[in-house]
């Protein structure tokens, strides 16, 4: 899958520029975390305010080490459905509460008890429709004397494609960066607002 086919509701800056830079991002990685921050809260205002010269892409890498990995990615996707323009500003806020999806914070809770937590957390911040949210992401039980089956939910299919796109670009780490559809593998999340500046200046002055 090629960077210039993800859904434009997952990227934001000028979506018509022949640059991108495209992030594959774990939503429970705190080192996804940080380079989304600098980057989003940083760096693409100073970028839009000057020449807006760059498209930037957020792919789904989702991380089978962390179970929750799994679940907020589907609500990603759950709320893509719902809300398109507003994709990006739930992932914002998502990762601000990305520590309530750690390990240690939901070892004891059913999955269907965080796709109730995450509709909560959609409806608070974008005002998303919970019943339509958690009907995306509905499972139905198997019946008694019923074998399981692994049948997925309404997002499944789209998360597939995401899994694949990461696959066949080898990428196995979060976060890690495209540039113009090549890896770049000395952008680091531990850049700052400066280190952005001083890359721009070299790559697109």
């Amino acid at each position: 899958m090629a960077s210039n086919i993800i859904p434009n509701f997952l990227c934001f800056g000028n979506l018509t520029s022949c640059h991108s830079l495209e992030f594959f991002l774990d939503f429970v990685c705190p080192f996804s975390k940080k380079l989304f921050k600098t980057v989003y809260e940083k760096f693409y205002p100073w970028v839009k305010n000057n020449r807006n010269d760059i498209k930037f892409i957020i792919s789904l890498q989702v991380q089978p080490w962390h179970p929750s990995s799994t679940l907020v990615h589907e609500a990603v996707l759950a709320v893509s459905k719902l809300s398109e323009n507003r994709t990006i500003d739930f992932i914002a806020e998502l990762f601000e509460h990305q520590e309530e999806y750690f390990d240690t914070a939901l070892v004891d809770e059913t999955r269907l008890d965080t796709y109730k937590r995450l509709s909560l957390l959609a409806e608070n911040a974008i005002n998303i429709d919970r019943a339509k949210f958690l009907d995306l992401l509905h499972i139905d039980n198997a019946k008694v004397g019923e074998k399981g089956f692994n049948v997925g939910n309404k997002v499944t299919t789209d998360l597939k494609l995401h899994i694949k796109n990461g696959r066949s670009r080898s990428v196995h780490v979060s976060p890690t960066v495209f540039y113009n559809g090549v890896l770049n593998d000395l952008i680091s999340s531990s850049w700052t607002f400066d280190d952005w500046k001083e890359w721009y200046m070299k790559v697109l002055r």
